[in-house]
């Protein structure tokens, strides 16, 4: 009889290819793979402060003024920047529209999501108001029931659009259908999971903690903090919230407002970099502990992915290189007026020895890390878009477009 080797060859390794398959399918079982296709996030949920805020503060309080907004929108848009935030750089990397704020009503489009931040939002409620030290009265946990009644009352009005009426006019025959509700600017219910839950919020409780309490009153007042974010996370999964992508705090210390009313300080108050060394490892500690936190996290909600995002890391090196990355003096601001220590913030006027003076914007914004004091320029904000967007900064190393899978 004869044999044909060749095919018998063939056929070996034909069986050895399979086998191998098998094998690797067997041994990524249930866990990431590189090479997985990217996320099919219908709709971005954010939660934070005023790094994140799209307009909330403006429709609940006062709108921003001018300048706010000129280097990309033309005008103010409730933004703390002359132009986009990273949650903004975040929608245009996923292919989504920008977030519409939950508390506007105004020309609001929720099917591919909400933003709960609001400017000066804490984690833990701060017992102040607005009126009184600038605290918002919408703390993370007043943020997640916003999200409840938001999904719970979207997703009735979806299903009332479901529903078709008949009318008959009177005398005759003609009959007229319509829906009750156009479900056009709604959430679709089954998106809820597919969606993207983001989280920059944390900051507003230091710095709040740097104006009441001792250091080390402030340092043991973390793990309560981060309890309560964990509590956020908890319950926005048991509403069937999958992917979580959450931001760390940024070096608070290096905000040039940090330093602004500093007289004579001690000589190892400041860095190197002219950042505040005490916010700076406040926030670090910070950061240690919501860290920790995530990974019990990732045990304690087993169907979830939790991304956790070095903001301060990026920050920190944007800051501390700044002319290497084509920006100018890091701790100069942008817009508003601060000169001889008399400080008149962006937008706003206030009479200086007998004239008006205006905090306006000045220099080439492109090159400013600090808009106004306290909050990062647009050419700032797409600097860290670009360096954490693709997992580098991330814990495990996820790419945005691929945050809800599993590693």
């Amino acid at each position: 009889m004869y044999v044909n080797h060749s095919n018998m060859g063939n056929a070996r390794f034909l069986f050895a290819v399979v086998i191998a398959l098998v094998s690797v399918a067997a041994s990524t079982v249930g866990k990431w793979i590189p090479t997985a296709l990217p996320c099919d996030f219908q709709a971005i949920y954010n939660f934070g402060d005023s790094n994140s805020d799209t307009g909330a503060t403006s429709a609940a309080f006062w709108p921003t003024p001018r300048p706010y907004g000129v280097n990309f929108f033309g005008r103010p848009s409730g933004r703390n920047s002359d132009g986009r935030l990273l949650i903004d750089f975040i929608a245009e990397k996923l292919g989504l529209p920008y977030l519409s704020p939950y508390l506007d009503s105004i020309g609001t489009n929720f099917r591919h999501g909400a933003n709960f931040a609001t400017g000066v939002s804490t984690i833990r409620r701060q017992n102040e108001s607005i009126f009184e030290n600038g605290i918002s009265p919408f703390s993370l946990d007043i943020q997640t029931m916003q999200f409840l009644q938001f999904k719970s009352r979207t997703s009735e009005l979806y299903h009332q659009g479901e529903m078709i009426q008949f009318f008959l006019f009177p005398g005759s025959n003609i009959f007229l259908a319509r829906t009750p509700f156009n479900r056009s600017k709604l959430p679709r219910p089954k998106d809820f999971s597919r969606s993207l839950y983001t989280f920059d919020i944390g900051q507003n409780d230091l710095t709040a903690g740097f104006r009441k309490l001792t250091m080390p009153q402030l340092r043991a007042e973390i793990p309560n903090i981060v309890d309560q974010f964990a509590a956020a996370v908890i319950r926005l999964y048991q509403q069937g919230a999958r992917a979580f992508w959450i931001h760390n705090t940024g070096p608070v210390g290096c905000l040039p407002a940090a330093s602004m009313y500093i007289r004579t300080p001690n000589p190892d108050f400041f860095d190197k970099y002219g950042c505040v060394k005490s916010h700076n490892d406040i926030a670090v500690e910070f950061n240690k502990q919501l860290k920790s936190r995530v990974r019990l996290l990732r045990a304690e909600l087993p169907r979830a992915s939790l991304i956790y995002v070095d903001i301060y890391s990026a920050k920190y090196q944007l800051i501390t290189n700044a002319k290497t990355y084509g920006f100018g003096d890091s701790m100069r601001i942008c817009c508003g007026y601060h000169k001889r220590n008399v400080h008149v913030w962006c937008g706003q006027r206030q009479m200086i020895n007998g004239s008006m003076v205006f905090g306006g914007a000045r220099g080439s914004h492109a090159r400013c890390v600090s808009w106004d004091g306290v909050h990062y320029s647009q050419a700032a904000n797409n600097w860290v878009a670009n360096h954490v967007l693709y997992g580098s900064y991330s814990d495990p190393p996820m790419p945005l477009s691929r945050a809800c899978l599993k590693r």
